[in-house]
């Protein structure tokens, strides 16, 4: 997923054609859907008013419930003093004197003459104002109080599920009906994508298949295009062979500036770090320069590299290397050639003649032909394929450069006409840019579509 996340940030990193296409085609003549109403929530109970006297019941203390009883005998010394009386029991709990002494209880035993020494009993009236608290007997009540711890418990799915628990209303979704006009947009977008017109036309129809006239967003445009372009990719999907006879020669061919010699380098580098011998022969002896490359990738990988005076005959330098390797006993021998356009006669006949040397060391060279394509090129990458598979019968192929262009449906046509085996596709310089070619990973990045 490293080099799916490398890939997805560089393909197309210009400008993202296809991706920002089909977005515009659906949202052309496409309209909102609704989002979906969140799902009702049940509503909290209303939190009952909390009674501010909460605290009033340790101010009032259960003795005062124990003290009425003694003044039910004092009654019959005068029916006007009872609601002095009444009182007379309610400053008893604040004074902590009348509730220790014995005295008073023992006195009504006498008779009615013990109502005189009651001298005591007016103090208290002086503290009558504190009989409003008798009158309030509610917050002795333990049911009022238990609402309170109640309400918070109540409210609290409320509170909490509009803020975690309820989903945001999702966004609305353009969708558009899959039509004639929408089908027309979609080609005409494959083909500037540079699919090619069959490739386009075909992947449309399997698309519509199962969806037309039904509205589609973009997002389900995008995974049924990303599945089309990975099923035509998947058969091609394959890494370079590896046989057991040595050396197994390697022919990289291409046209000028596609990358051949960066991707031989890096190549060898990846086989020497998997534990293989690799010789590298610098067979483009027309350009100082791609000697040097790989002479700068032979010491980076520490692999040796051969080669032969400028202008020399590149079959010659072919032979001596095909020599130079079985007598080493090296496992892989990569060729390098010199870029040459297709329509240049003279230079694909060099080419033929460098397989016709390999052959006479052995019938079977080259075990693989690589043409490596520059993504940048487009459709003419499909003339290139028809050339060289001609002159060099090309066995695989490597796509570079995919970072530079907004195009890379080239691959897609390669993929749906030849049917060659794409062996690796790089994405920049550094080494780990050259990845073996993943069918989902490229197509989920060339629509743009998340992969998770």
């Amino acid at each position: 997923m490293s080099f799916f996340g490398k890939l997805k940030s560089k393909l197309f990193k210009s400008s993202s054609k296809l991706e920002e296409g089909l977005d515009a085609i659906v949202q052309e003549g496409g309209s909102e859907d609704a989002p979906e109403p969140a799902a009702p929530e049940p509503a909290a109970p209303a939190p009952e008013p909390a009674a501010p006297p909460a605290p009033a019941p340790a101010d009032v203390p259960p003795p005062p419930t124990e003290t009425p009883e003694p003044p039910v005998e004092t009654p019959p010394a005068a029916p006007e003093e009872a609601p002095s009386k009444a009182p007379e029991e309610a400053p008893a709990p604040q004074d902590p004197a009348p509730v220790p002494r014995p005295a008073p209880a023992q006195t009504p035993a006498p008779g009615p003459d013990a109502t005189p020494p009651a001298d005591p009993i007016p103090a208290p009236p002086a503290e009558i104002p504190a009989a409003p608290p008798l009158e309030m007997p509610a917050p002795l009540d333990p049911t009022p109080v238990a609402p309170p711890q109640e309400t918070p418990t109540g409210a609290r799915p409320g509170l909490l599920g509009r803020l975690f628990g309820r989903e945001a209303p999702s966004a609305p979704v353009v969708r558009r009906v899959l039509d004639d006009d929408m089908l027309e947009s979609l080609e005409e977008l494959l083909i500037a994508s540079d699919m090619g017109v069959d490739t386009a036309l075909r992947v449309s129809a399997n698309i519509a298949e199962g969806r037309f006239g039904k509205r589609v967003s973009t997002q389900e445009i995008k995974a049924a295009l990303a599945s089309e372009v990975a099923r035509i990719m998947e058969p091609v999907a394959k890494p370079l062979p590896l046989y057991a006879k040595t050396p197994q020669v390697v022919l990289v061919v291409g046209v000028n500036g596609s990358g051949k010699t960066t991707t031989i380098g890096k190549l060898a580098s990846q086989f020497r770090a998997a534990g293989k011998s690799v010789v590298i022969a610098a067979g483009d002896t027309f350009r100082a320069a791609a000697v040097e490359q790989l002479q700068v990738w032979g010491e980076r990988a520490g692999v040796p590299v051969l080669t032969a005076p400028e202008g020399s005959d590149p079959a010659s330098l072919a032979f001596d290397a095909m020599t130079k390797a079985q007598a080493e006993g090296a496992d892989l021998l990569m060729i390098d050639t010199a870029g040459r356009l297709q329509n240049r006669q003279d230079l694909m006949e060099e080419l033929a003649k460098i397989v016709r040397v390999i052959r006479k060391k052995d019938p079977d060279a080259p075990h693989n032909t690589l043409l490596v394509l520059d993504a940048t090129t487009g459709q003419n990458a499909l003339t290139q394929v028809e050339i060289f598979r001609q002159v060099a019968d090309v066995s695989g192929l490597v796509m570079t450069k995919l970072d530079g262009t907004a195009k890379g449906g080239v691959l897609v046509a390669l993929a749906d006409k030849f049917g060659l085996p794409i062996h690796a596709i790089g994405v920049g310089e550094q080494i780990d840019d050259l990845a073996p070619f993943d069918p989902e990973e490229f197509a989920a990045a060339l629509t743009g579509l998340d992969q998770g």
